[in-house]
């Protein structure tokens, strides 16, 4: 209970700087469309997203060694205030994709952040406890987050400087804390060539988990509006699929710990083709039947960015594992950059099942992939222990460093 309270503040923040980031995508995605904007530009901003998000854990922790890990997290905190703040005051498809860029910077930055003042207070005795209330709270306030579309009525001033409201306020705990600030570590390297080397598989892996992850939460809004879900249940189907990641955590880790790997990522993918089938055919099943495709979506699709990171570091030596957890979040962020704008461009020229025939795509080639690597190289010779791998920063290596050296018992 005491680690608890003297993390609350980080845990707060956290809540916080999530509600705010994560409502803001299907919030802009349905007030796009309600401005007159294409399926493209909808696209377009979660593009934008994703790059500011991919520049944030690039220069954040340069950034902290400059100024401090305060200042640093009200600069970003800033700018996700602005970026949230200014939609209202210019709508246009490329002024909000420059704002887009604002609040994916910003949540890198905080998380960049957040994540380094865990890492400096956090013990080899602590440091289990903290990462699992750490990741619960991320999921919760993600699911949270996708909820708030329910209540946040699309294109009005009001939806946005409540979101607003919440990115500033995830400044105060932080501001008022009694903690000394931590001491600035180095910047790990973004080695994209590294860990596709290391494994070629898990490289792809997180390029397949961006592509289909960042499809569902910056396109998704689109296609469940196409498929005749109102606002409300738009809300649910997107919580839905972040519920379906969570609730598969546990099983889909105990297989990863179990078993070969390359052979949980080819299941995987073969489960994710198939739930992406059966969305698309429950589309017009009512709205019970989308929200129970959602899940096993999810399930099925959102824990293969974990196995694949847990695959590359059990060829990794411990003084690569922070720069490779790194560079396969920049190979995540590249998929996750292209495929929003891509599918949307998709949706309009083909409708809202192309949506899905995409991922399906993407799917088929990492399962194709998986296979020709399951005949062409071996098995790693060890197993590190699977965990859930958040998508936050590029520092999260660090925190998941000691949980991921304690290797997983052999049961070949």
């Amino acid at each position: 209970m005491r680690l608890l309270i003297s993390f609350a503040a980080l845990f707060l923040s956290v809540t916080l700087l999530q509600l705010s980031s994560g409502g803001i995508a299907p919030l802009d995605a349905l007030s796009g469309l309600a401005s007159g904007f294409t399926a493209a530009e909808v696209g377009l901003l979660g593009s934008a997203h994703f790059l500011g998000f991919f520049i944030g854990c690039w220069w954040a922790p340069r950034l902290l060694g400059t100024v401090g890990h305060a200042r640093a997290f009200a600069a970003f905190t800033a700018a996700g205030t602005i970026g949230i703040l200014m939609h209202m005051l210019l709508v246009a498809p490329l002024a909000w994709a420059g704002m887009r860029m604002l609040t994916g910077l910003c949540v890198a930055g905080c998380y960049t952040v957040i994540e380094a003042w865990m890492q400096a207070r956090l013990t080899n005795a602590t440091r289990g406890r903290a990462m699992g209330v750490y990741r619960l709270v991320d999921l919760l306030a993600g699911l949270g987050a996708q909820l708030l579309i329910g209540v946040l009525e699309p294109a009005s001033y009001v939806s946005y400087n409540l979101l607003a409201i919440l990115c500033s306020a995830a400044l105060l705990p932080l501001a008022l804390t009694r903690s000394a600030e931590p001491v600035t570590m180095a910047a790990p390297r973004l080695r994209p060539v590294m860990a596709i080397r290391l494994s070629p598989l898990a490289a792809a892996g997180v390029l397949v988990a961006g592509l289909s992850g960042a499809s569902f939460r910056m396109v998704g809004p689109l296609y469940a509006q196409e498929v005749g879900l109102a606002t409300g249940q738009i809300a649910l189907f997107l919580a839905a699929f972040v519920l379906g990641g969570a609730l598969a955590q546990y099983p889909v880790g105990w297989f990863a710990d179990r078993f070969d790997r390359r052979h949980v990522l080819a299941w995987l993918s073969l489960l994710s083709v198939g739930a992406s089938g059966m969305t698309v055919m429950l589309a017009d099943g009512g709205s019970t039947a989308v929200l129970g495709a959602a899940v096993v979506f999810g399930m099925v699709t959102f824990p293969i960015f974990s196995v694949s990171t847990a695959h590359a570091n059990d060829f990794a030596t411990p003084d690569q594992a922070v720069e490779l957890n790194a560079s396969l979040l920049f190979l995540y962020a590249t998929g996750a950059i292209a495929s929003p704008l891509i599918v949307s461009a998709l949706i309009a020229a083909l409708g809202p099942a192309a949506m899905f025939g995409f991922i399906s795509a993407a799917h088929l080639g990492l399962l194709a992939f998986g296979l020709y690597r399951m005949r062409m190289a071996r098995r790693a010779p060890r197993q590190t222990r699977y965990v859930y791998t958040p998508r936050t920063s590029a520092i999260v290596g660090r925190l998941l460093r000691n949980g991921r050296e304690r290797a997983a018992p052999d049961r070949r």
